[in-house]
Order: structure tokens, then C-alpha cells, then sequence
């Protein structure tokens, strides 16, 4: 995401505006209730994409700055969203001042950039003393293996290692819907200790069940890790 998905673009805007449709739908909720905080001075979410979590940032009273490196991809959520403000560029480059924002958001965009200890440090950055960074990416459980069948009580197996970084692609086909992903795997021992290098400490952490009932079997393993730091200050 680094370079973007400029490539991929409409690919995504199909595939994310499909109401219902991605696991999205299952888990904003969890994120928006129990991570992010209530409404403040000032948002930024970090590879924003076509725009559907500033869009239901704004929607819940949010005033929200939203960057992405896709050119594409920005036209595209502001012609959804003619009154909000979004930004092309890098997560690892923000072009924003030092504690310009109270909260900062990365919904499903650390593991797309090139460098995500880079982007935790820019978020870090721009964010004021006390403010926060709320973080959604793939469980690094659920990163790491798979169930063998579709079946609710199938096993799932992790057949490498849950541990370190390692790249990640794969080409995810339904309802007539098909999707490039691309991007990195991190265990949490990574995630934590780029927190750690700059200086943010975790204050939230949960792994939310889905709230639809055909996502059942991710009841039993995580499939997203959710997360909220805090810049001491």
C-alpha cells in the first residue's frame, strides 16, 4: 500500500462497496464501540482506500482527515464524500505537522505497507500528548494457518511458523467478486514492539468475535486483533 493499490482499485472499490459483503461488515462495529475513541479535535485515518471507515468515523460525529497513497482510490472516496477531506501519500511519510491530531486510525493498513514500524512511528508523531492510535489488522493467529474445511468444527491448522514477518499474497474469489491482496504478516511480538520504538503503550486490546452468524467458526480463533495505544504526555 505503500506504492498503493492503484492497480487494484476498482478491484477494491467493488469488493469493499458491496454492502454486507467482506468481513468488514462483521467487525466495524467491535472496532467503532470498543476501540476508537468518542468523537474529538481532530481524526486521521492512515490508508483510508475508498473511504468506508472515515465515512462511518463521520457518520458518528468524527472530524476526520483521511490519507491514502492511491490516488484512484482518494478520487474515489471523495466523490462518495464531497464534504470530507482526504490527502494522497505515504503512512511512512505523513505530511502532517507534529500533534496535529488527537486520534489516529489505521483500519486494515499496517500490513499493507512496505514499512509498518515506519507508519506507527509517523502516527505516533502526529499525534498529540494523550492522544490515541487505533489499530484493526488480521489476527497474526488467523494470518498464520487455515481451516481445512468450510465446515463450523472444522480444525484449523497452522502448517509454518506463527512466528516473525513474512510476505503475503493471494487472489480471493466470491460472488462473482474477485480480489488481489498483498501485504505483510506480522506475529504480535512485532506489532508491540514497533509500539514500543515509538513510545506508545497499549491500553485496549481485544479479539472480537463476528457479528454475523455465517462467519460462526471464527468464534474459536480470532480473525482480527484490535488495539488502542495511548502517546503519554
Amino acid at each position: 500500500m505503500s506504492k498503493g493499490w492503484d492497480d487494484r482499485a476498482e478491484q477494491w472499490l467493488a469488493w469493499a462497496r458491496r454492502p454486507d459483503f467482506d468481513a468488514y461488515w462483521a467487525y466495524r462495529d467491535a472496532f467503532l464501540d470498543r476501540v476508537a475513541p468518542a468523537p474529538g479535535r481532530a481524526r486521521l485515518e492512515v490508508g483510508c482506500g475508498e473511504g468506508r471507515v472515515a465515512r462511518d468515523l463521520a457518520a458518528r460525529g468524527h472530524l476526520v482527515t483521511a490519507i491514502d497513497a492511491s490516488a484512484i482510490l482518494v478520487a474515489h472516496a471523495l466523490e462518495a464524500d464531497p464534504d470530507g477531506h482526504y490527502v494522497v501519500g505515504l503512512a511512512e511519510d505523513l505530511p502532517f505537522e507534529a500533534g496535529s491530531f488527537d486520534l489516529v486510525v489505521a483500519y486494515n493498513s499496517l500490513m499493507d505497507v512496505d514499512d509498518m514500524p515506519a507508519a506507527v512511528a509517523e502516527a505516533a508523531r502526529v499525534l498529540e500528548p494523550g492522544g490515541r492510535f487505533a489499530v484493526c489488522v488480521t489476527h497474526p493467529v488467523a494470518d498464520s494457518g487455515r481451516f481445512e474445511t468450510k465446515d463450523v468444527d472444522a480444525p484449523f491448522v497452522i502448517e509454518g511458523s506463527y512466528r516473525g514477518k513474512w510476505p503475503f499474497e493471494g487472489l480471493f474469489e466470491r460472488d462473482g467478486l474477485s480480489m488481489n491482496f498483498s501485504g505483510n504478516r506480522y506475529d504480535l511480538e512485532n506489532y508491540v514492539a514497533a509500539f514500543e520504538a515509538a513510545s506508545l503503550l497499549v491500553e485496549r486490546l481485544i479479539e472480537p468475535p463476528p457479528s454475523r452468524p455465517n462467519e460462526t467458526r471464527w468464534n474459536r480463533v480470532p480473525n482480527f486483533l484490535m488495539l488502542r495505544c495511548l502517546k503519554p504526555g
